[in-house]
């Protein structure tokens, strides 16, 4: 029987530890290596799996699970820490910051807020968020907005009733009250209707499974957006209210 190279021996020895390290590693695309390790440590975070306090893995660990160089875990460390989820010092690593310091507008954050495990708190806390801000904003669109405003709103609102599949009407629906927003005539709405666009795409996407009465729910935006078009603004406010509280009775009858 030939004996084996003493080489080869030690390649197939290796060889199961390194598909396991490879099976583990996230595979991400080669120009934007640390965003996606952002992303993926992120989510991580706010899912739970590192609890406010706890001390990340170093460097070298971050590069070995991940399969990716030093210097990308140091980016993407630092993107995380520019959305406050992370701090930082020599001789003592990251570590996850308090949530009530965590960056809750950023638009990646409240992308992995939404498919954390305490999901339907935080579809409620958009619902409060909307509560606040839409009707009034509705109000101001209806004696404010432009011609092209409103022709904005009107074809959003018509991709919804058109729309073919769950993901179209999501959108479109997104854009529907984003316009609103902008055509309220306030500077600092529309940065917040920005950040907030991934929080209402996932509060859309549930709301419409659970919504059985589709025809329903595009009446009550119909509403919305007759009284913007023929400038009635407390019109305007009740219709929000009326859908707002449609979402609503949708969001409690889940059990996510």
């Amino acid at each position: 029987m030939p004996h084996e190279k003493p080489g080869k021996r030690s390649a197939k020895a290796k060889a199961p530890a390194a598909a396991v390290r490879r099976a583990d590693a996230a595979r991400f695309p080669g120009s934007s290596v640390h965003a996606s390790l952002a992303n993926e440590i992120g989510l991580r975070i706010v899912r739970g799996d590192y609890p406010p306090g706890t001390i990340l893995p170093n460097e070298a660990k971050w590069s070995e699970t991940f399969d990716v160089s030093r210097s990308a875990v140091r980016e993407a460390i630092k993107m995380l820490m520019a959305k406050s989820l992370l701090a930082s010092r020599p001789k003592i690593g990251s570590w996850v910051e308090p949530k009530e310091r965590w960056n809750l507008l950023d638009r990646d954050v409240l992308a992995w807020y939404a498919t954390a495990p305490d999901r339907e708190m935080f579809l409620r806390t958009v619902q409060e968020f909307r509560h606040i801000i839409e009707p009034e904003a509705s109000a101001f669109a209806a004696m404010r907005r432009s011609e092209e405003q409103m022709a904005e709103i009107s074809q959003a609102c018509r991709e919804m009733g058109e729309a073919t599949s769950l993901q179209e009407r999501t959108r479109a629906d997104t854009r529907f009250h984003l316009a609103i927003l902008r055509a309220s005539g306030n500077d600092l709405l529309v940065p917040l209707g920005v950040l907030i666009e991934s929080a209402l795409d996932h509060l859309f996407i549930f709301t419409t499974r659970q919504t059985s009465d589709q025809r329903q729910a595009q009446k009550l935006h119909e509403a919305i957006e007759k009284n913007i078009r023929l400038q009635r603004p407390e019109a305007a406010r009740n219709a929000v209210r009326k859908l707002l509280a449609n979402t609503d009775d949708g969001i409690g009858r889940s059990r996510l």
